[in-house]
């Protein structure tokens, strides 16, 4: 199976090629030239597409297995199979007008490739041009069916071709983004919507993606997406409105983008879950390993991993988070003089914190962490999982007042007091606000709510549109009564001071 995955190889059945190119010819109505099916595979879609009956065709396959098996079955004199890899192959040797190519590139991403040691990857360089933090942390993962489908489309600009590929929507929906951002010019841009599972036996959100390019300075602002069921009728549409993406234009919710007066933070990255998370199993310290510890808990945290969303009050904990730093770089020396169990502990397993592969941690202090700061330490917080479909947001915030940390999937903003964070998290959990949250994040995406999606909350305009009422019915629905406890009030007295927070942000 790791050989498969070295080559994102899952292989298009004969019958969805043939149905894929039966919509092609009833959707488009396309007369291509040519055809290319790049990483072809056992070339299924290079069979199905005989029948728009192109001058010629072209699959490009680094498996010189597969190769042959094309060649021996697919038998017409059209077709020239090339035993390459697509991310050295030359795509201006077969750049014609009024290209069909199509296909279904690897489903995985470059950082799983590199996990296992795969030399089938391409040229590691930073291809959307992302700055600063981004380039080196989880934004610059990426599909290597995207980075394909990329290339293709740059390799066929301005010309009259048609890209019909199979991917996740999530690729899909970033390669609009990418194609806007490098100002390709294309006709249209469509995703029809198919059930993954039952093609590919995979749990996915995945579609066919039409582009149709085109010679002219032409670039919409919006895709059309169908489900593959009835493909004439638009199931929603996606794209910018005032240079803002959102997931469906149509959808109705009250307006509550703009800029959020909070700073949206991403908890600690360690890499190092089974030394760094510790549970208390009778009394005593246990490690990811079953081993019972000794350390001083002074730079023990309590730790809500993403999974752990599940309350809008959280207060209770099963998990702590051994941290190291109170910034990033910091020395770490302080924890071998002020900790020395602590210490003790930490270089006992010093082999597999040098085992972390990601460059963060490159020439860093040992023991080092990631995503740490001062705001980690606040004691009051409104965070939520970045995974979940449906958000809900929580108020962590632990008793003894010990900062409450949480995990690099989920996102949190600091309140000066437990009042002010209940009150956000009231207006974040709203249905007002939850009906917004979905014209902007996609929630068949892996991670529907990211950074860039939450930093879009416009406080200002909740203040204004989500009314007293519309606080006590989000109360009701949360039935927030059983989470409450001595002092932690379920009045709005800190409404006003919110308020005030806002307009001074």
């Amino acid at each position: 199976m790791t050989g498969k995955r070295t080559f994102g190889d899952f292989q298009t059945p004969l019958e969805f090629t043939d149905f894929v190119c039966n919509v092609l010819k009833k959707k488009l109505d396309i007369k291509p030239v040519v055809v290319l099916e790049p990483t072809c595979g056992i070339g299924n879609f290079l069979k199905s597409s005989l029948c728009f009956d192109a001058k010629a065709y072209y699959g490009i396959e680094i498996n010189p297995y597969y190769c042959q098996r094309c060649i021996d079955e697919i038998a017409d004199s059209r077709v020239q199979i090339i035993n390459q890899n697509i991310f050295e192959y030359d795509l201006k040797k077969i750049r014609q007008d009024k290209t069909l190519i199509l296909g279904n590139p690897p489903w995985v991403t470059n950082s799983m490739l590199s996990a296992l040691d795969s030399g089938n990857v391409p040229r590691k360089y930073n291809f959307k041009g992302l700055k600063g933090i981004e380039a080196i942390t989880g934004e610059s993962n990426f599909d290597i069916c995207e980075y394909i489908i990329i290339q293709l489309i740059n390799a066929f600009r301005n010309t009259n071709s048609v890209i019909a590929m199979l991917c996740k929507t999530s690729v899909a929906r970033n390669i609009f983004k990418e194609i806007k951002r490098r100002e390709i010019s294309f006709l249209s841009f469509e995703i029809i919507e198919f059930d993954a599972k039952k093609v590919f036996t995979i749990s996915a959100a995945a579609c066919l993606l039409i582009v149709k390019l085109t010679a002219q300075n032409k670039s919409p602002e919006t895709g059309l997406a169908y489900d593959i069921s009835d493909i004439e009728k638009v199931k929603y549409t996606f794209g910018y409105r005032q240079q803002k993406f959102y997931s469906n234009l149509e959808a109705s919710a009250e307006d509550f983008d703009g800029k959020c007066c909070f700073e949206w933070r991403q908890g600690v990255k360690h890499d190092c879950a089974k030394i760094m998370e510790i549970s208390v199993v009778d009394g005593k310290f246990v490690n990811g390993l079953k081993e019972q510890i000794d350390i001083e808990k002074d730079l023990l945290f309590p730790l809500v991993k993403s999974s752990m969303f599940k309350k809008p009050i959280i207060d209770k904990f099963s998990k702590y988070v051994l941290v190291t730093q109170r910034k990033v770089k910091q020395d770490t020396q302080y924890i071998q003089e002020q900790y020395p169990l602590t210490w003790n502990y930490l270089y006992k397993h010093k082999d597999k914190f040098d085992a972390r592969k990601s460059s963060i941690y490159r020439e860093a202090p040992a023991f080092s962490m990631f995503g740490i700061g001062d705001y980690s330490y606040a004691s009051f917080k409104v965070g939520l999982s970045g995974f979940y479909k449906e958000p809900l947001f929580s108020v962590l915030h632990s008793r003894d007042n010990k900062p409450v940390m949480t995990d690099d999937t989920a996102y949190f903003v600091c309140l000066p007091t437990y009042d002010m964070a209940y009150v956000a998290m009231l207006y974040l959990n709203s249905q007002k606000m939850r009906s917004f949250l979905r014209t902007i994040a996609f929630v068949d995406a892996k991670r529907p709510y990211t950074k860039k999606v939450l930093e879009r909350i416009d406080f200002g305009k909740a203040i204004e549109k989500i009314t007293y009422m519309d606080l006590r019915e989000t109360e009701n629905q949360l039935d927030l009564e059983k989470y409450l406890t001595t002092g932690m009030l379920c009045e709005f007295a800190a409404l006003p001071e919110m308020q005030q927070q806002v307009l001074f942000n």
